[in-house]
Parts: C-alpha cells; sequence; structure tokens
C-alpha cells in the first residue's frame, strides 16, 4: 500500500516562500514517480508539479516560482514555493504513480498553504 505523508504547510504573506515535504517509503520512492497537485475551495484538484520522461514539469501557473526536487536518501519530495500569492491558497497534495504509468493513482492527506495578501 502507497503511503504519502506531507509537511510544511502554514500561513504566509503574500511574496513569501514555504516548502513542502512529501515522505513516502523507500519500496514507494523507487517504483513510483511523485508528484504534487492542490485544491482549493470549490474549486477541482489542479497539477502542480512532478516529473515528466525524467525532466521537471509544472503547471504555466507555478513556472518560474515553484521547484520540485527529490532527496533518494530520505525518500522524500519537496516543493518549493517561492514569491508566493493569495491565489496559490489551497490544500497541496502529493500524488505517486507507477514508473511507465500515466495516471497518478494513489494520494496524501494534503497540507493547507494560505497566502494572505
Amino acid at each position: 500500500q502507497v503511503q504519502l505523508v506531507e509537511s510544511g504547510g502554514g500561513l504566509v504573506q503574500a511574496g513569501g516562500s514555504l516548502r513542502l515535504s512529501c515522505a513516502a517509503s523507500a519500496r514507494t520512492f523507487s517504483s513510483n514517480i511523485l508528484g504534487w497537485f492542490r485544491q482549493a475551495p470549490g474549486k477541482d484538484r489542479e497539477f502542480v508539479a512532478t516529473w515528466r520522461s525524467g525532466r521537471a514539469d509544472y503547471a504555466d501557473s507555478v513556472q518560474g516560482r515553484f521547484t520540485i526536487s527529490r532527496d533518494n536518501a530520505k525518500n522524500t519530495v519537496y516543493l518549493q514555493m517561492n514569491n508566493l500569492k493569495p491565489e496559490d491558497t489551497a490544500v497541496y497534495i502529493c500524488a505517486a504513480r507507477p514508473i511507465g504509468v500515466v495516471n497518478f493513482r494513489a494520494w496524501g492527506q494534503g497540507t493547507q498553504v494560505t497566502v494572505s495578501s
């Protein structure tokens, strides 16, 4: 069973930064591609960042402000979020898809990010 545990959310002023973490088991980390999604109140879940064909891939809305990275020794994926905007306010959710599979199949519980203006 894939378990993903997010942390690092919080309240920040516009223009500030946060770093989110997503921890997984070694087995999950080695056999899956992880990524980040977010869901704002009243809105559908939307893609934020992941890797595709070995390269980082970002939603247009976060390109240049967010950076996805991973620490293989810690089985953890990070999302560094800079220059945050109020419209970035959402629950950020870590997700996993098996290598070679297009769709994400496992989801974490999420961590709340609130950006005040």
